[in-house]
């Protein structure tokens, strides 16, 4: 006894499986890169436009320190026709703009190491300007000399701190630039790698997806082909015993009854021949014949109707020639009927599968198709034998989802011939039933 296969899973878990981890890890990534990103966007405004802007204000201040530079080298030059007082105001406005410059660049700096650097400056300015101060004091007070060696002892000197601290201040800025521009890269390149290696895992996700659907359908495919392989078997062993039963029948039938009800009518026709001419028996008798010789064309008929005993005697065309107009005489189709090719032998058992597949047909046409005419063409062609059955009724529309267990047995019967079945709608309305079996199929041999 065959066992049976345990019952398989459909892979629908693993894939509601699969889809949530790469969604989840879809949506991982995105986080990441959003934090990175926001990470990026911070330090770029926090460090580099923070940095730009200091080191303006830095060359701003450098650029007040070398234009009173340049300021006190002319106060000193004999050439000059102004006094020392006559510089008081250029040295106001450079004043107002280093403390303006100064202003904005402290709320940049924050608590770096550079704070130092910019106490000491602010420092070494306020010193400046005392001394600035006392050289003006000089200046007033009429020591043009000792004014001009106050500034060559004192300011300038000291103007040169100043703009050595104001240069260094603007080299650690570049530097940390260049050390925020480096974090940038960094970051870049580890967005890069690790983009990459998303990638790559959701390649790895989506191969093994993708081998898993194909491991599960090709597991499904085999099912579903064993089962339509065991369905075709059972259809076939079905329509054989069917076959063997009807035959049977027929037999039955047609020897048995058929006999007897022969024999009971020369019985009839015998006692007749006895009685007397004047006998009021005769009527009865007649009666009784003529009963017995229709229930005898009864079962004669319904013996072809199982299993045309024509197949097995005269072959498919001659039980052809005989069943169509039968057909026609029982429901008042219209039939055409056309043969064409050189006509060959068909074997007993292709001929009762293609019997069959005309019965069935015709039966559709007579019940479901509405028309009253039909056209029936077998074609003997050298590498086939054709069967077509075409109306211009109503049309052959199966209710959705359902397939007529006649339709199914024409297929199964066209398979166990090894040739194909088509039903066609035809566009002006109606049918067309193709039946297409290979010449060796059907020729005596094959059987």
């Amino acid at each position: 006894m065959p066992t049976s296969s345990p019952p398989q899973h459909a892979p629908t878990r693993g894939l509601y499986l699969g889809l949530v981890i790469t969604v989840l890890a879809v949506l991982a990534y995105a986080a990441y890169i959003t934090i990175q990103f926001a990470g990026l966007r911070k330090l770029q405004s926090e460090l580099v436009d923070r940095n730009r802007r200091d080191s303006l204000q830095l060359l701003r201040i450098q650029n007040d320190l070398n234009t009173l530079g340049l300021a006190m080298r002319d106060m000193q030059d004999p050439a000059e026709p102004y006094p020392i007082l006559a510089w008081v105001p250029q040295f106001e406005r450079i004043r107002t703009d280093l403390e303006d410059a100064i202003e904005h660049e402290s709320a940049l700096t924050q608590a770096t190491p550079t704070s130092d650097q910019l106490l000491y400056l602010n420092q070494s300015l306020a010193q400046f300007w005392d001394s600035v101060n006392r050289m003006f004091a000089l200046a007033q007070s009429g020591f043009e000399s000792a004014a001009a060696q106050q500034i060559r002892d004192t300011l300038q000197p000291r103007q040169a701190s100043l703009s050595s601290a104001v240069s260094r201040l603007l080299v650690q800025n570049n530097e940390a630039e260049e050390r925020a521009t480096a974090r940038i890269a960094a970051i870049y390149d580890g967005v890069q790698r690790q983009l990459y290696a998303f990638l790559a895992a959701i390649l790895i996700a989506i191969v093994v997806t993708s081998l898993y659907l194909i491991r599960n359908n090709r597991r499904l495919f085999a099912q579903v082909a064993e089962l339509s392989s065991q369905r075709s078997d059972l259809a076939q062993k079905l329509i054989a015993t069917q076959e063997s039963t009807l035959r049977h029948i027929s037999r039955e039938l047609h020897d048995e009854f058929g006999q007897v009800l022969t024999a009971i009518g020369s019985l009839l026709r015998r006692t007749g021949k006895n009685l007397p001419a004047d006998s009021p028996v005769h009527a009865d008798l007649q009666e009784v014949q003529g009963i017995a010789q229709s229930t005898l064309d009864n079962i004669r008929s319904l013996s072809q109707a199982l299993h045309p005993v024509l197949l097995d005697e005269a072959g498919l065309v001659a039980t052809l020639d005989w069943y169509i107009p039968t057909v026609e005489r029982q429901t008042g189709l219209v039939l055409h009927y056309e043969k064409s090719g050189e006509i060959y032998p068909v074997g007993t058992s292709a001929g009762v599968q293609i019997y069959r597949v005309l019965q069935e047909a015709l039966n559709n046409v007579a019940r479901h198709s509405g028309a009253k005419e039909a056209w029936i063409r077998l074609q003997f062609n050298p590498n086939a034998l054709v069967l077509e059955v075409e109306d211009h009724g109503k049309g052959f529309r199966p209710a959705e989802g359902q397939t007529g267990i006649g339709l199914v047995a024409m297929r199964e019967r066209a398979e166990i011939l090894g040739g194909s079945l088509k039903v066609s709608p035809l566009p002006a309305g109606g049918t067309l039933v193709h039946l297409q079996v290979p010449r060796e199929q059907v020729e005596p041999h094959a059987e």
